[in-house]
Formats: C-alpha cells, sequence, structure tokens
C-alpha cells in the first residue's frame, strides 16, 4: 500500500474510473450522505493526477453478494480486459464486491493490466504480493461481514417471530395495532368482502365459481394506490387473485405463520441466481402460531379449503373435484373398483350430447384395454332416483333451510352494497370539499379538484342506480309452504330452472363416493354408493347390449299395435295411438309410416283387405250401409242401441253387420224428424207423431 509513491505517467494516461453502489433502493433514497461521499471520490482520483474520470453508478440498488446481475460491475471488467482503465476507486471493499469470485477476478485482471484500487486509506497496486495480500484480506473481512450481519438479523427475527411478535406484512382484512398487536381492519365493508368470499366458496366449492358469482354481482376488492406499502387503496372488480390469495393464506384462520416460503438458488450463466416465494407445505413452515388473532374461518375450515382446491386442480384420489356443471351428473364421482383411478366424461353422439363414462387411463398410459365403458343417461336418472328416496324425509326441513340461506346471501349482497354506496357518498363530500377550500383564481389545481368532484358523484350516481326500488319485506318462511314438497321432489330435480351445477353439488352433499364395476355376465352396471354419513349401498342398472337404446317404442304402444294390426289400416292404428297419448320412441307423434316401420321391424303382420268378408265393419261402412250419418252410429252405439266392441280403449268400433238389422237399430233409423235415440216406454213424449 502506497499513498506518497507517485504512480507511473502510462497508468495516468488511461481512465480512472469511480464504482458507486448501494445496496438498496431504500438505501439508494435515504442514505444520501453515503451516496454523495462516493460520488466525491472524483475528487481523489484528480489528486492522484487523473485527468479522464469516469462515473459508473448502473448498479444503485443492487447487492453485491453474487446474486444479482450487475451490468456496471460487468462494464467496468471488461474495460480493464481492454486495457483502458489505470486506477478503479471506490469506498471500500465491500462496494466493489461481497463475494471472493468477483472480488478476486477484479484483483487478478487489475494485475494483469498495472491498474491500481484506490479508496479513502491509500493506493493499492495489485502486482505487489503485500498490497495483493491486503486487498484479499479486505475482500475475505468484506464478505465475512455480510455472513454475519445477515446471520443476526435472520436469528433476531425467527426469535421474535416464534413469540408472533414480528411484524411482518399481513393480508388486506389485518393492521398491526400499536398496542393491541394483530387485529381486523376497522373497515366493516373489507370485512364483509372477506367473509363474503370464504362463504361463497362453502357454497360453489370452486374459486372461479365464487369470482364469477361475486363478479355477476359487481362486487369490488381493494387494490393497493401506493406503490404496495398499503396505505391507500382503490376499489377495483375482483380479480382470481385476489380470490386464491384469500383462501390460501392462512392468517385469514386466525394463525401467525412465519416462513412458510423459501428461496432457492441456481447457476445461470456462471452466477448464483436466488428466486423467492417457492411455498413450503404446512409442515415445514418455521412458525405457526394458532388462535394468534381472530380469524375469519377456524383452522378445520382452512384445512378443507385447501383440499378441495387441491383437488379441483389435479382431481387426486380421495376426494371429488367440485361440481361443474356439463351434462353429466357424476362427472368426478365415480372410481373404478379395478384400478382405483376416476372415470372420465365423453360425448357421443349427433350432436355430441350424450355423456359415456370410461376408465381410459390404462389404454393411454400403458396401452392396456380400457377397464370399462358404459353409457351415462341411465346410471345418472339411477342415482338421481336414489338421491331424491334419500332426501324424501327430510325434503321439508331442508327445503326451509335453502330457503332461509337464500334469504341470507340476499341480506349480505344488499350489506355490501349499501357498504359500498356509503363510502362512495363519504369520497364525494370529501371531494367537495375539497373543491370548496380550493382558490378559485388557481385553476390548474382547481380544475383538477373539479374532476375528481365530478367521478365522485357519477360513482354515487350508478350504485344507487344498483339500489333496488324498494326494500324486501321481511317475511317469515312458513314451514307449512313446504308441506308437499316431499311429494314433487322429481318435479323439482328436473325444473328447467335447476342448472347441472346445482344438482352436482346437491350430489356432493349427499354422496362422499362411487365405486363402480361392470358384471359383464348380468350385463349390469354395480354401483356402490358411499354416503357421507358413513353408509353404503349397492345400485345395479342394467347395461343396454350394443346396439340397444333408449328410443324404442313402449310395450303399451306395441301391444296396442298387435291388438290392431290384423284388423286396421295403419292410419287407423297411428289415429288410435296419438288419442291415447302413446308417442313414438323419440316423443314424436304417429304416422301410418312410422306405424309401418315398426310394425316391419317387430314382425307384426299388417292390415289386408282381401281378408276383410263382410262380417265386421267400420263406422263408416256401417253409416253406409244404414243411410245415416256418422254421428246416428255414435248415438246408438253410445246408447247400447247397436252392439260395437273395441280393441283397446281408443282404438275404432267395430260393428258386426248382422247387428243393422236388429229392431232398435231398425226403428231409430226409421224414425224421422227426431235425432235417432231409443225410445223408452216409460218415457212420455212431449210432441205426438201427428
Amino acid at each position: 500500500m502506497t499513498s506518497g509513491e507517485l504512480i507511473p505517467a502510462a497508468v495516468l494516461k488511461r481512465k480512472a474510473v469511480v464504482y458507486v453502489r448501494q445496496s438498496t433502493q431504500s438505501q439508494v433514497m435515504s442514505n444520501l450522505e453515503g451516496k454523495r461521499r462516493q460520488y466525491d471520490l472524483v475528487d481523489v482520483a484528480r489528486q492522484r493526477g487523473f485527468v479522464d474520470v469516469e462515473i459508473i453508478d448502473d448498479d444503485l440498488g443492487r447487492s453485491a453478494s453474487g446474486t444479482v446481475a450487475r451490468p456496471g460491475f460487468d462494464r467496468l471488467v471488461a474495460w480493464l480486459c481492454a486495457g483502458k482503465v489505470g486506477a478503479v476507486l471506490c469506498f471500500d471493499a465491500s462496494r466493489l464486491a461481497r463475494n471472493g469470485r468477483d472480488w478476486h477476478h477484479l484483483l487478478e485482471l487489475c494485475g494483469l493490466v498495472e491498474a491500481r484500487v484506490i479508496d479513502l486509506d491509500g493506493v493499492y497496486n495489485p502486482c505487489r504480493p503485500n498490497d495483493r495480500l491486503l486487498l484479499g484480506m479486505k475482500g475475505s473481512i468484506s464478505e465475512f461481514e455480510l455472513g454475519v450481519l445477515r446471520a443476526r438479523m435472520i436469528d433476531a427475527a425467527r426469535s421474535k417471530a416464534s413469540r408472533g411478535e414480528l411484524r411482518i406484512s399481513v393480508p388486506f382484512g389485518y393492521t398491526w395495532h400499536r398496542d393491541a398487536g394483530l387485529g381486523l381492519d376497522p373497515d366493516r365493508r373489507l370485512q364483509e368482502v372477506i367473509r363474503l368470499i370464504f362463504a361463497r366458496f362453502r357454497e360453489l366449492g370452486s374459486a372461479r365459481q365464487v369470482l364469477l358469482s361475486m363478479t355477476a354481482d359487481q362486487i369490488h376488492f381493494p387494490r393497493p394506490s401506493d406503490e404496495g406499502r398499503m396505505t391507500s387503496f382503490d376499489w377495483l372488480p375482483i380479480r382470481y387473485r385476489n380470490v386464491i390469495a384469500v383462501l390460501k393464506n392462512p392468517f385469514y384462520a386466525g394463525v401467525y405463520v412465519y416462513g412458510k416460503s423459501e428461496k432457492r438458488t441456481s447457476i445461470v450463466d456462471g452466477r448464483a441466481r436466488r428466486s423467492y416465494g417457492h411455498g413450503k407445505p404446512i409442515g415445514t413452515w418455521e412458525v405457526m402460531l394458532k388462535d394468534h388473532h381472530e380469524g375469519y374461518i377456524d383452522w378445520a375450515e382452512y384445512e378443507r379449503n385447501q383440499k378441495q382446491l387441491a383437488l379441483n386442480n389435479y382431481g387426486r384420489a380421495g376426494g371429488v373435484k367440485s361440481g361443474r356443471g356439463g351434462r353429466a351428473l357424476l362427472s368426478g364421482v365415480l372410481t373404478c373398483r379395478r384400478c382405483g383411478r376416476r372415470l372420465s366424461v365423453a360425448y357421443t353422439g349427433n350432436p355430441q350430447s350424450r355423456p359415456v363414462y370410461r376408465c381410459d387411463k390404462p389404454n393411454l398410459m400403458m396401452g392396456q384395454p380400457r377397464c370399462m365403458t358404459f353409457g351415462g343417461p341411465r346410471v345418472d336418472a339411477a342415482v338421481a332416483r336414489e338421491i331424491l328416496r334419500a332426501v324424501e324425509p327430510v325434503a321439508i326441513e331442508a327445503a326451509f333451510k335453502a330457503e332461509q340461506m337464500h334469504r341470507e346471501q340476499q341480506e349480505d349482497q344488499q350489506r355490501i352494497l349499501d357498504m359500498e354506496l356509503q363510502q362512495a357518498r363519504y369520497e364525494a363530500n370529501l371531494a367537495e370539499r375539497r373543491y370548496a377550500a380550493c382558490d378559485p383564481d388557481n385553476r390548474l389545481i382547481a380544475a383538477q379538484l373539479e374532476k375528481n368532484w365530478e367521478a365522485a358523484l357519477r360513482r354515487v350516481r350508478d350504485l344507487e342506480a344498483r339500489q333496488p326500488a324498494e326494500r324486501r319485506p321481511d317475511i317469515k318462511v312458513d314451514p307449512n309452504a313446504f308441506t308437499d314438497l316431499a311429494d314433487n321432489l322429481s318435479a323439482a330435480w328436473n325444473a328447467p330452472g335447476v342448472t347441472m351445477r346445482a344438482r352436482q353439488q346437491l350430489l356432493r352433499s349427499l354422496i362422499a363416493d362411487i365405486v363402480v364395476d361392470v358384471d359383464d355376465e348380468a350385463r349390469d352396471v354395480v354401483l356402490t354408493i358411499h354416503w357421507r354419513g358413513g353408509q353404503h349401498s349397492e345400485l345395479r342398472v342394467r347395461k343396454p347390449r350394443t346396439g340397444e337404446h333408449g328410443c324404442a317404442t313402449t310395450e303399451d304402444a306395441l301391444a296396442v299395435m298387435r291388438s290392431m294390426a290384423g284388423r286396421w289400416s295403419d292410419e287407423h292404428i297411428a289415429a288410435s295411438l296419438n288419442r291415447m297419448g302413446l308417442p313414438t320412441g323419440q316423443g314424436k307423434t304417429w304416422t301410418a309410416h312410422r306405424v309401418a316401420s315398426v310394425r316391419r321391424v317387430r314382425g307384426i303382420h299388417a292390415y289386408r283387405s282381401a281378408e276383410k268378408d263382410g262380417e265386421w265393419l267400420t263406422m263408416a261402412e256401417a253409416a253406409k250401409t244404414l243411410g245415416v250419418t256418422h254421428h246416428a252410429i255414435r248415438r246408438l252405439i253410445k246408447s247400447g242401441a247397436l252392439p260395437a266392441i273395441q280393441v283397446v280403449p281408443g282404438a275404432p268400433h267395430q260393428i258386426r253387420a248382422e247387428d243393422l238389422a236388429l229392431e232398435p237399430v231398425k226403428a231409430a233409423v226409421a224414425r224421422k224428424g227426431r235425432p235417432c235415440r231409443v225410445v223408452d216406454e216409460h218415457t212420455l213424449p212431449m210432441f205426438t207423431d201427428t
């Protein structure tokens, strides 16, 4: 080390580099004196005889520990390699490097080009062994000092955190009080929004559905407006990250947590790079103090929420995903008895609307045959009947409870809307007072304050427009209003306003899991239902054969067809089936062509007019034979004067030809001017025949 020795003229012709660095942005903004003293090294360089002095301050706010890229230090190394630097000036060794790799690499380059290292203590020549040894010791001491300081701070923080006294940053809804410690945020609107998130998740079981539900209700969530200092907020439409952050944060369960995330180090371009914020499993947290402060939920509910979120994300074994709609009632609930995997859902048909359950993971992953495949509609209908049978004894109580929950949900929404309107009115009044306190001649400020006031008034107007025209009266729910619900469960289940998501949520509230297998010999789908209460039941559903479908003609319609086919034409059969309210297998009305098609498939003999020998007549043929109208024949049949038979109720009448010669029939036809009715001997006529 030299202080009075002159620097060679060849070295003075090069440039002197003043390296300025501070470790953090807060030091850059707060430690102004330290930064000024580093810039004053320019005068020291000129006193040493350097004419060309350049400052490198690109690394302000960057650590020298070796884990952060330093473009200024890299530029200094590049100039040294080019032989352009005659001296490197720094306030102390820790400014240049806090790690041995960068420090010794810098000294090696300075020794090769005979550049000097200058600080407030003197001038060092890395070519000399004594100066090299001293510089090496300074670098080691700087690195060791950083490690000691970091270890002391971390140990002190852990010690304070173990008592729950370390004032770490807390999520929305909490604040550190000066005397009471950690407590709820006094903003009641914020508290209600956070409680609503947990309530919606209990109801819907999915973070995304919570987001969609709250977005539909136009519910807002705070967002920092002061660059993370968490002192002022703007209420903006809620986002998915807000919902998931609330659901996953253990602070809302009254738990004080420290060390729930970790840093990871990787080598990038030959340098250590650290990344932060990697979450750790619950059991590996450094500090976890339950019941530390007042929570929005309890710890048991927090654990259930984490389990449900994990199941929704990965569909792991040991639970079921939340209901997500679609056309398959049992989606995400069925477990294969053979391999233990979840059954997936595929949609077939034209259009793609018929759900099919299948266990195809062995086929996709290992090329093995599928465990099972079966259609969904029959299985869904059978399980739905089991659910309705299970809830029938408590249907009235459940409906009463559901009505109460619906009213409570409406009250929560209205309460949040009222708080939002109250806050908007306060902000509008505040903006008005600020505008009134401003000097009207100062238009630069008054114009902006007026603009803020107008925006606040528009916000109040929009919120008032969202208010209902009149408040809902507080009506007491009468349990007797649901007395007939137990008899109409099927109609309520299949009501158009009930979504598949609602049915899936009801199923998951009653059923924990369904283990399914296929009995190939009996061609049955065997369902073992695991109910929430711990009970198990077995349900068998017939598996249709290949080519069999659910649009087949009913047996009642086929029975009518078989009884009428030998005597009546296809037109008569179609008309009779339509009068009886028996549709086709696809729910359509009958036509002669459809009747003929079913007869050919089922092997039912057709009506042949050549076999008609005149023994039996239709109503039209009987009316033609007697020379009367169809109405007259119908009145005779109804009165019993003319015998007639029907194959099935609703079918056309058949009349024997010989019955037309009966005396009551002849007498009724022979009467003129009066309706064709049978004359009762005990009834006196109102008018005579003369």
